[in-house]
C-alpha cells in the first residue's frame, strides 16, 4: 500500500521576469520501507518538490496537484496542521548542516527540542531520547558532544546529527536532499550505509533527492529522473540502470566516472540546464540531446507507461527489448 501518492504536482513561482514553473505535472507514490531516489541536475526541480510536500515554498510560490499521505492531502493544509505532520511523520535532511543547525544552540539543545515540542517529553526524558539516537546514528562520545555547537563538529558529524534529529519522532517518511553534499568520499559512504541501517530498523521510507545516480545504486528501489521541473523516465532501479530508455537518463548514466574505463576523457552531457523563464519548444531536453527527432521540437511529449509500471516522456521509438 502506498504510504506517499503524488498527481499532477505542479510548482510555480512569481518572479519579477514572470511566471517560473519549477515543478510541472509531476506524479510518484513511496510505499513504507521503500527508497525512492528522484535525480536530476541542478535546477531540474528536486529540491522544490520535496519542499512542496512540507509546506516550505518561498513566499512568492504555489502549488497545486495533489499529495496523499496515508490517504490524507497534505497538499494547501494550514501551518498549523503541517506541524503535526512535520517531523512526526515526515521528516527532512536538509542539504547544509551547518546553516540548517542553529550555531547558538549547543547540540543537545536542538535535539531535546524537538522531543519536547512534538512527543510532550520533560527536558530529562528528551535528553536521554537523543543521547540514544546520537548512539543509533554512531557518533562517538554522544555525551560529550550533545554539550558542542554545530563549528566544533565535522562535516559528517553534522550531517549524523541532522539525521538523528529527523529521526527522533520515528518518522514514516524521511526525505534526504543531497544528503553527501560537500562530504569526502568515505564519508558519503558512511552516511548511506547508516541510512539504509536505519530504514532497515524503523522501516521507514526514504525520498533521496540526489544529483548523482551513483549514489542511488545500492540505496534505491525506484528512480524518478527529473529534468526541467518535468519527468523525463520513472522505473526501478533495476530498470533504470540496466535498460534506460529516455536519451537524458543514459547522458546521466555515461557521466558517471567507471573506473574500468580506459577513455582519458569523462563523459558529459553537452551545454547547460534550460531557463525556467525560457523553456524551448517542444521537449525541454531537445537543446542538447543527440538522438533528437523533427517532433522533439515541435511538441512536448506525454508520458507514457510501457513494460514493468515504467514511465518516460520521449518521441523517440522505445526498443523491442523495452516493450517485450
Amino acid at each position: 500500500m502506498s504510504l506517499l501518492t503524488v498527481r499532477d504536482l505542479q510548482v510555480s513561482f512569481d518572479t519579477p521576469d514572470g511566471e517560473v514553473v519549477a515543478v510541472n505535472r509531476l506524479n510518484f507514490s513511496v510505499n513504507a520501507g521503500e527508497t525512492l531516489g528522484i535525480v536530476g541536475e541542478s535546477g531540474s526541480g528536486k529540491s522544490q518538490t520535496a519542499f512542496s510536500l512540507l509546506g516550505l515554498l518561498a513566499g512568492n510560490g504555489r502549488v497545486s496537484g495533489s499529495a496523499q499521505f496515508e490517504h490524507q492531502e497534505i497538499l494547501g493544509l494550514s501551518e498549523a496542521a503541517m506541524n503535526h505532520i512535520r517531523a512526526e511523520q515526515i521528516a527532512m535532511i536538509f542539504q547544509d548542516p551547518m546553516t540548517s543547525l542553529n550555531p547558538y544552540m549547543k547540540i543537545g539543545q536542538q535535539l531535546r527540542e524537538v522531543l519536547m515540542l512534538h512527543k510532550g517529553m520533560s527536558k530529562r526524558e528528551a535528553h536521554v531520547e537523543a543521547l540514544k539516537m546520537m548512539d543509533a546514528v554512531k557518533i562517538p562520545e554522544a555525551a560529550k558532544r550533545i554539550n558542542m555547537y554545530p563549528h566544533e563538529l565535522s562535516g559528517g558529524m553534522r550531517q549524523r546529527i541532522m539525521i538523528a534529529m529527523a529521526l527522533l519522532c520515528r518518522p514514516k517518511l524521511l526525505i534526504a536532499d543531497e544528503p553527501t553534499t560537500a562530504l569526502d568520499v568515505t564519508v558519503q559512504a558512511q552516511i548511506m550505509t547508516l541510512l539504509r541501517e536505519l530504514q532497515s530498523e524503523f522501516n521507514t521510507a526514504i525520498i533521496l533527492i540526489t544529483h548523482d545516480l551513483g549514489v542511488v545504486a545500492g540505496a534505491c528501489d525506484q528512480v524518478l529522473v527529473m529534468y526541467g521541473g518535468r519527468t523525463m523516465e520513472y522505473g526501478s532501479t533495476e530498470q533504470i540502470f540496466y535498460q534506460p530508455s529516455h536519451p537524458y537518463t543514459r547522458g546521466l548514466l555515461k557521466a558517471v566516472p567507471n573506473l574500468e574505463s580506459r577513455a582519458g576523457e569523462l563523459n558529459t552531457i553537452p551545454g547547460n540546464p534550460p531557463n525556467l523563464l525560457s523553456l524551448p519548444k517542444g521537449c525541454p531536453f531537445n537543446p542538447r540531446c543527440q538522438e533528437s527527432v523533427a517532433s522533439c521540437f515541435q511538441d512536448a511529449p506525454e508520458l507514457i507507461s510501457f513494460t514493468g509500471g515504467r514511465q518516460r516522456a520521449c518521441h523517440l521509438s522505445l526498443q523491442a527489448e523495452e516493450v517485450a
